[in-house]
């Protein structure tokens, strides 16, 4: 089975704490929405502390446009995917020797908080020696999915060239989506719950003999349940100024009645339960989301500790919040023999599940 070899995640450089977001969405919405005290509560609610953006707090202040934002994320897109790729690449927690972009015959990247054509890996290219005959994968549009999906389309690439290696880079920038002149709830709870982040992986296919410093989780099989006629549940409403955020609040009811049956099939056609998951690598879409994890598939709420505190530390930073639960159960939980389930839901409405098991 293609295996995750190596893992790296980027942290931006202006981290906020949760009580000083509250104040400035308040100082940016005062007297624009009714009730606003009440709504400020989810800010205190999220089970979140501290977020990570690539602006400064004041920058939010003044009054940008579409073109400014998205000629920003392009930027910076670019940049914190070079660095995440250096880092996962020469990453020593993992690889006993570097290995050189050269080496890559696929890159898989995720984002859908911006636009550009070409795609930000083609920019990535130009910053670090990899083949001119490197394969492009670029998906857009899966939002907090995309990460799992990433890694599933990964492993398609590498059962079909054994061969390979890929590397999956997931990017995006929530906070320049922030939109201060949407007084809607969804934008208040975007505001309250999503940071920026960055994560890379490695996956090598069954032909690539990599010697590493620990085991690592084979992909065993993946999945993906997609819900019809549920566009609205989350996404983006693309106007004139830039991205505004959909958020139903029904996303933790959906979990129950419809994730948990399809998670449970998923797992019977590979012949376990979910008792038997040792790890579980949720993607912490927000406080609720993973009470309703544990709820639906009976986890005590051990198995969501690691997706709790990711969430603390860095909120909800849409497609690479999952690897960066899953670098710290490379780094510090993962065995030999060892069973995981990474999990993610994303617009579409979607869901997408990738079995793990650790292997020398």
């Amino acid at each position: 089975m293609p295996k995750i070899i190596s893992i790296s995640t980027h942290q931006p450089p202006y981290t906020l704490q949760q009580s000083n977001a509250e104040e400035l969405t308040k100082e940016l919405f005062y007297e624009k929405i009714p009730k606003l005290e009440r709504y400020l509560k989810v800010f205190d609610n999220g089970g979140i502390e501290t977020r990570h953006f690539c602006v400064p707090p004041e920058w939010h202040r003044t009054n940008h446009s579409f073109e400014e934002r998205n000629g920003l994320y392009i930027e910076l897109a670019t940049q914190y995917s070079v660095s995440v790729i250096q880092a996962c690449l020469q990453n020593e927690s993992f690889l006993h020797s570097p290995i050189s972009p050269k080496e890559i015959d696929a890159i898989i990247f995720v984002s859908s908080t911006g636009i550009s054509t070409p795609s930000i890996d083609a920019r990535v290219m130009n910053k670090l020696p990899f083949s001119d005959q490197l394969k492009r994968i670029p998906l857009w549009g899966l939002g907090c999915a995309g990460g799992a999906a990433g890694v599933s389309r990964a492993y398609d690439f590498c059962k079909a060239h054994p061969k390979a290696k890929v590397l999956v880079v997931c990017v995006e920038l929530c906070s320049l989506t922030f939109q201060p002149n949407d007084f809607s709830k969804s934008n208040l709870i975007g505001a309250s719950l999503f940071a920026d982040g960055a994560a890379c992986i490695l996956v090598c296919g069954d032909e690539i003999i990599i010697d590493t410093k620990k085991s690592s989780p084979a992909i065993l099989a993946t999945g993906s349940k997609w819900m019809p006629d549920s566009e609205n549940v989350m996404g983006w409403d693309v106007k004139n100024n830039g991205l505004h955020v959909i958020f139903q609040k029904s996303i933790p009811a959906i979990i129950t009645s419809w994730l948990g049956p399809y998670i449970e099939q998923f797992l019977l056609e590979q012949g376990i339960y979910s008792e038997q998951l040792t790890h579980f690598i949720a993607h912490p879409g927000g406080k609720k989301v993973l009470k309703a994890y544990e709820d639906t598939l009976y986890l005590s709420s051990q198995k969501t500790d690691i997706s709790r505190e990711i969430l603390r530390q860095h909120g909800n930073m849409s497609s690479p919040t999952v690897l960066y639960v899953l670098e710290q159960f490379m780094l510090h939980e993962g065995q030999v023999g060892d069973t995981g389930l990474l999990v993610a839901l994303g617009p579409g409405f979607c869901a997408e599940a990738v079995l793990l098991n650790w292997r020398a």
